[in-house]
């Protein structure tokens, strides 16, 4: 039908809020639009049992992605820190809404931030990049795989000896109540994931009809973040899968983007950074992507 759309997503409960939230947006833009919403399992999601680490990159896209490209839906809704800097032949992203808070975060069940923690504090996280940036932090912890969705973490919290877990702060603010975290890591302390509390959505090339219902939807000060990001990550050659993070912001009209490049048990941690104009941004990521290059990175991905 000319007046519906399907989009595609995730089934886990993050996932689902963000199509959801996607799906609201364009209703709320188009009154007469239809939108429904279709659950696709990706091999990211599958795979429960051991660490995804070595699977290469798209594991949380593949799948829909093909949905994509074969008419099975019509727009795809990632949390863009899952998206790989190369998309598939034919496919683009339309539009980057809004972005929730781009920083990581510890929570623990006795409300002590890292700093409090005890001598090898057991700490929770699947993530390359955190456990390295943390490790840097704090050589003594030991830094455990936790997968699952939020509820699943913060019920190992709970029920299990770890003593903290580190997450996203945007899937919290969006599924649960802000109170529960403990710290709020800056910035420049814990480099976040590239596109980290950002969405993207994700269409097929030409579909002009799609792309139109999408412009309301876009954020120009998101999309001028998100390029200097994916710009780093892209000129590094690397992935979700791999210690590097870079954020950009807007300060006093420029855009600021830093960037980190981490051993993975910690030991060395390269930061660099520069700052434009937000009409350069994939400049910028250029700039800095250099940066980190000649300060040794390539040696460290």
């Amino acid at each position: 039908m000319h007046n519906s759309l399907v989009i595609g997503t995730r089934g886990s409960q993050l996932a689902l809020w963000q199509a959801q939230f996607i799906k609201n947006q364009l209703e709320r833009h188009f009154p007469t639009l239809e939108v429904s919403l279709k659950i696709i399992k990706t091999t990211g999601d599958r795979i429960q049992n051991r660490s995804l680490v070595g699977l290469g990159k798209g594991i949380f896209t593949k799948e829909i992605e093909n949905a994509l490209l074969t008419g099975d839906i019509d727009l795809a809704v990632h949390s863009l820190k899952d998206l790989p800097t190369e998309l598939p032949e034919g496919l683009c992203i339309a539009a980057i809404p809004a972005r929730e808070d781009p920083r990581d975060v510890l929570v623990t069940d006795t409300g002590m931030p890292l700093e409090g923690l005890p001598e090898g504090a057991k700490i929770g996280t699947t993530s390359p990049r955190r456990k390295a940036q943390l490790l840097y932090i704090r050589p003594d912890l030991r830094v455990v795989d936790v997968r699952g969705n939020i509820d699943t973490r913060l019920r190992k919290l709970r029920e299990t000896d770890l003593d903290g877990i580190i997450l996203a702060a945007a899937g919290i603010k969006r599924l649960l109540e802000p109170e529960i975290i403990t710290q709020f890591f800056d910035t420049e302390q814990m480099v976040p994931a590239v596109g980290q509390g950002a969405l993207a959505i994700e269409v097929r090339e030409g579909d002009d009809r799609v792309e139109k219902l999408l412009l309301p939807l876009n954020d120009a000060s998101a999309t001028a973040e998100i390029t200097a990001e994916r710009t780093v990550l892209e000129n590094l050659g690397g992935g979700c899968q791999v210690p590097i993070g870079a954020h950009a912001k807007h300060v006093d009209g420029e855009l600021s983007l830093i960037g980190a490049v981490c051993h993975p048990d910690g030991t060395r941690r390269i930061v660099e950074s520069s700052i434009g104009t937000p009409d350069t941004a994939q400049h910028l990521g250029g700039v800095v992507a250099e940066k980190l290059r000649n300060s040794g990175a390539a040696e460290l991905i």
